[in-house]
């Protein structure tokens, strides 16, 4: 068995819940794998800076029900705890009129039960018509218990235990409004953990939480993994591609299981830094830049001039490029930060990528307008937008063609196909569309190098 970790809504501390459990788990020595709902980068690396473990993404939309299914029994097995990250509200998805690709649609499938995590910080007795509102919202998901967060005082644990008491559903942990732990974060979420100088004092502070504040008794039970029966994976073939992958503090979002995917499939990845390093690495036959916070480290990859001029000579000498979100805007030819200065990037991509207040965020449906490395015309497939910038100038012959999850939100064309460079703000999860990656890699073992 296992629990989701779920909220009623955004931002009641359903990460700080997750991170504490982690925490006090791996305080005790135990194995535990997690899991976060849905297109999340940063939380996950967080779940695996404590655990030791790569968090896996459960995300129905971008993979599909099966493959959820699989990735979790397959990644369980063998552990003595596993723990799941909801998603915003628990009944939060793509749309408004069914619960597709939110916390509760990801607990049906793998029928585990959900613990409910609220904020009490102005409430007492009407916490019992949440709660029994979302028992029983939909009979299909089972709330096993609660944890009761931003709780001022004893005569506040009271009243709330008063109010639950005729529900029959146990209080898990209660945490109180001092003993919120702030992690830094910024415009796309938490500040990924390679920029945290301070993040093991942080989890000593979320494991004490985590032992102090939660009835473990009630909660190990939950936690406890049982023994599936699991295909084995396939064995992985001999490398036949040299991948560089950027991998540093600019660029840091990647799926764990794009990654694995990718190294089945015949990839050597090999790490190198824009940041960092002056070079690309030797003998590689493709470069993939995944996405992340290059507007807050723009100075320093235009001051790596070396680095920016190494990526453009291999892209105009034809090398498979596969470029997301960061990394598009990596290829343009400048950055303008939210301060409005200006950074020369690598001047492949002919625009620029400027920092904007508005989010642009939501599932979409991508259909390839043209060839490129990664995608054949007329390819259909589901990737997911996060990202606080825009290009200053379209492009003239775009790459894909978008729509939301719902049918009628239609989306501007964009993506640019550059020499042999699928460059897109669309992150995509290989987990149910593996015949992309493996396009890619074709291109990347075919590319004659000069």
């Amino acid at each position: 068995m296992s629990i989701i970790i779920a909220g009623d809504r955004s931002g009641v501390g359903k990460t700080t819940v997750t991170l504490a459990l982690l925490a006090a788990l791996r305080q005790r020595r135990q194995a535990v794998q997690s899991f976060k709902v849905g297109p999340d980068y940063i939380d996950p690396m967080f779940h695996t800076y404590i655990t030791g473990r790569a968090c896996r993404n459960l995300d129905p939309i971008l993979t599909s029900e099966d493959y959820v299914q699989q990735c979790f029994t397959r990644h369980s097995q063998g552990i003595s705890y596993t723990l799941i990250e909801g998603v915003m509200g628990l009944f939060d998805g793509a749309l408004g009129t069914s619960d597709v690709g939110s916390t509760a649609h990801v607990a049906r499938l793998l029928n585990i039960p959900i613990v409910l995590v609220l904020n009490c910080s102005s409430i007492s007795r009407s916490i019992a018509a949440i709660v029994h509102g979302f028992c029983t919202f939909d009979p299909r998901i089972r709330v096993a218990g609660v944890i009761l967060n931003q709780v001022g005082s004893d005569r506040h644990v009271e009243l709330l235990s008063q109010a639950l008491e005729p529900l029959s559903l146990p209080i898990l942990g209660v945490l109180r409004r001092q003993d919120n732990i702030t992690i830094p974060d910024r415009h796309l979420g938490l500040v990924p953990t390679a920029e945290l100088s301070q993040l093991n004092a942080i989890v000593e502070q979320l494991a004490h939480l985590g032992q102090t504040c939660f009835d473990w008794p009630k909660l190990l039970p939950l936690l406890s993994c049982k023994e599936q029966d699991v295909e084995p994976e396939a064995a992985s073939p001999p490398v036949k591609v040299r991948l560089a992958i950027a991998q540093d503090e600019a660029f840091s979002f990647y799926y764990e299981d794009n990654l694995k995917i990718l190294q089945q499939l015949g990839a050597e990845l090999v790490p190198w830094s824009p940041l960092h390093d002056r070079t690309l690495p030797k003998g590689i036959q493709g470069l993939y830049f995944g996405g992340g916070f290059p507007e807050i480290f723009a100075a320093a990859l235009a001051e790596n001039r070396p680095a920016q001029q190494a990526v453009k000579s291999s892209i105009l000498a034809g090398i498979p490029t596969y470029a997301e979100c960061g990394g598009l805007m990596y290829l343009c030819e400048k950055i303008v930060d939210f301060a409005e200065r200006d950074y020369p990037m690598t001047g492949i991509v002919p625009t620029a990528a400027v920092m904007e207040k508005r989010l642009t965020l939501g599932y979409r449906k991508a259909t390839a307008l043209q060839n490129s490395p990664l995608v054949k015309e007329g390819d259909r497939f589901w990737g997911h937008e996060f990202h606080r910038s825009s290009l200053m100038l379209a492009p003239t012959q775009p790459l894909l063609a978008l729509q939301g999850y719902d049918a009628q939100s239609q989306f501007p064309p964009e993506g640019w196909l550059h020499y042999r460079v699928h460059a897109s703000y669309i992150h995509v999860h290989f987990g149910a569309q593996s015949h992309l990656a493996k396009r890619f890699l074709k291109h990347c073992q075919d590319w004659n190098r000069p």
